[in-house]
């Protein structure tokens, strides 16, 4: 009776592999942003990402949030997240519409004016799995990550100072995707003709 039941649990589960492997492995399972998420994705990511940052340290910020570490972040973030994350008086941009998770828009009263520093200190600095936010460990200084996470920290309380720096030469969500040290080249007039 017990070997019965410990086989009938190992074939369940086994069972229940093998049917999440063959939804993923078949393409049934949905990838494209705008497709409907998988049921519990969303609940599942964040629980996976508070359990974590829940085990992390939690330093003080090592910046102050005055105004010139203000003024310095909002160059860091109108440079390299206000395509994704918006700008104040702005409408989302199309990168942000088009993303899933869509990335909070941290100046339009939802963001993370809530999470303590050292959240978004790590966030920004190790990125997110599977949300479209990237790693800035290697692009940004420890300072100009600490200063981005006071700014975003203190979003809904920043000076009209620093809204003007950010608003200033503010570019279109597009433009702030794309680094300007890389130059695309444009596309071909005509196609290349190819020898049969």
């Amino acid at each position: 009776m017990f070997k019965g039941l410990i086989l009938g649990i190992l074939l369940g589960m086994l069972l229940i592999a093998g049917g999440v492997y063959c939804y993923f492995s078949s393409g049934r399972a949905p990838v494209a942003t705008s497709a409907t998420p998988i049921p519990f994705e969303k609940t599942l990511s964040g629980m996976a990402l508070h359990a974590y940052l829940d085990k992390l340290p939690h330093p003080e910020p090592q910046v102050p949030a005055d105004e010139a570490n203000l003024i310095s972040a909002a160059k860091v973030y109108r440079d390299n997240c206000a395509g994704c994350h918006g700008l104040p008086g702005e409408p989302k941009g199309a990168i942000a519409v088009g993303m899933y998770p869509a990335p909070p828009q941290l100046f339009h009263g939802v963001g993370v004016t809530d999470d303590d520093a050292w959240e978004s200190y790590w966030k920004v600095e190790n990125g997110i799995r599977m949300s479209g936010m990237p790693a800035f460990k290697d692009r940004l200084t420890e300072k100009q990550i600490w200063q981005v996470s006071v700014l975003v920290k203190n979003a809904d309380k920043i000076p009209e100072s620093v809204k003007k720096d950010l608003a200033a030469n503010a570019s279109t969500p597009m433009e702030t995707a794309i680094p300007s040290s890389k130059q695309v080249s444009p596309a071909p007039s005509s196609p290349k003709q190819t020898k049969k």
